[in-house]
Formats: structure tokens, sequence, C-alpha cells
């Protein structure tokens, strides 16, 4: 990133700075590698503080590493009610002489969730067979 950034950045700054910079040739070279020298310590230290957040970031916590298996779990728990225990327990219940009304769920709001999911964890599985993914 510093070689990126130092180009661009230090003509800027010793054309401002050249003004109060010395006359003599030597010595501006030197007030202008000094210059260059103190921009590309500082751009380092930029870069180490960046790394050092990318790594307290990478670290993660619970909330941001158990947002997708819960939402998962929550749309196969909701797939799982609606086509196996309610109609089963419907079933039983009325065989048993108990006409209760089971609550049923919207699918239609839970599908595009999990079939994204699904797709977007097929797309990833197909990316690491080819080799692209971590």
């Amino acid at each position: 990133m510093i070689q990126a950034l130092l180009p661009s950045i230090l003509p800027a700054v010793t054309d401002i700075v050249g003004r109060f910079l010395p006359e003599n040739a030597e010595e501006r070279a030197k007030a202008e590698r000094a210059i260059k020298a103190s921009l590309t310590e500082h751009l380092a230290k930029v870069d180490l503080a960046q790394i050092e957040v990318n790594k307290e970031e990478a670290k993660g916590n619970w909330f941001q590493s158990s947002w997708r298996p819960l939402t998962g779990w929550t749309c196969a728990a909701s797939l799982a009610w609606t086509y196996l225990f309610q109609p089963m327990a419907s079933f039983v219940l009325a065989q048993t002489g108990h006409l209760v009304e089971l609550p049923t769920l919207d699918m239609s709001q839970m599908m595009p969730i999990l079939l994204g999911m699904l797709g977007l964890g097929s797309l990833r599985s197909w990316e690491r067979t080819k080799g692209v993914g971590k």
C-alpha cells in the first residue's frame, strides 16, 4: 500500500514544503530525502495500525460467527415443522379425537432465505472444488 500512495503524495508534499527548503541543491535533495523517509515511515505506521484492526476483526465474536448457522437452523426447523411435524401431529391429534388447529408457517417468506443460503453454499462448494476458495 505504501508503494501505491507514495508516488501520488510525495510531489504534493515536496511542492508545498519546497517553498521552505534551502536553495542549495545538495541541501534541498537532503531535505527531500528526509521528507520522503518521514512520509514512508508514517505510511508504514498507518499500514501496521490497519493490520492490527484487521486482526481484531478477524477474531470475530459469537454473534458474527453464529448468525448464518442460526438462520440455516431456523429455516430447517421451519421446513421440518411445516412438512413433517405439523401434518403428523395434526393426524395423531385427529385420530385421538382432539381436533386442534396447529399453527402453520408461511413458507413463502422462508423459502427465499433458505434457497438463497443453499445456493450460496453450493456456489462456495463449487469454488472450493475448482481451487478458487481458500
